[in-house]
């Protein structure tokens, strides 16, 4: 982790991701500050030997690095704070990213159902003008309910497991699905706010 460091104080926030619960998310703290949006095609292929945590940092601090790379290029004279995040489902040490197909997603779903998985999210910020980055990341255990076939069959149709990691949303209709959680609920959404607002803190970016 590296500390804060620039020649001007933060004048904006830019978040380096499409997913609209990440921007609800960011725009429930209320900041001071203008928050944008803009993502960036970033390599999101790791290695098989990677641990969880690691490959939710990396993955994120390899979006907010790309996307701040775009405001460089643009010549931004704003000084800008990029934030970054990656959410991935983790099952007997199998890491579960979006599903292919709806095949891809039944098979998820019966993996995860009538037991515990984890859940993992990275979170980086990037200061654009320097590169100074810092990066951590939550867990959250997620105990799913016992379903049969027919029922995830039903919940893949709406067409939520889409484009969710592990093929649910508990943010939505995915929420039916759940039993319990331990730990942070937003984790499990896409961002962990409580820990995203104890990072901008260390750009002298208070919430409240």
């Amino acid at each position: 982790m590296s500390k804060y460091e620039s020649t001007k104080p933060i004048s904006q926030l830019v978040l380096a991701s499409s997913s609209p619960r990440r921007k609800e998310l960011v725009a429930s703290l209320g900041l001071s500050l203008p928050v944008y949006i803009l993502s960036s095609d970033a390599d999101e292929s790791v290695p098989s030997d990677w641990a969880p945590a690691h490959i939710v940092e990396q993955l994120a601090l390899r979006k907010a690095h790309a996307t701040a790379a775009i405001l460089k290029e643009r010549r931004e004279e704003n000084c800008s704070l990029v934030v970054g995040a990656d959410t991935i489902v983790v099952v007997d040490g199998r890491v579960l990213g979006k599903p292919k197909d709806h095949e891809d997603a039944l098979s998820m779903l019966q993996s995860l159902q009538g037991r515990e998985h984890e859940v993992y999210t990275g979170v980086a910020c990037v200061v654009a003008e320097t590169g100074a980055e810092t990066s951590a990341h939550r867990m959250t255990k997620v105990y799913m309910k016992p379903m049969r076939d027919e029922v995830l069959k039903r919940y893949i149709a709406t067409g939520e497991p889409d484009d969710k990691a592990g093929a649910y949303g508990i943010q939505g209709l995915g929420a039916t699905l759940v039993e319990k959680i331990d730990g942070c609920y937003f984790n499990v959404v896409g961002l962990p706010v409580s820990l995203l607002s104890d990072m901008l803190a260390q750009y002298e970016i208070q919430v409240f």
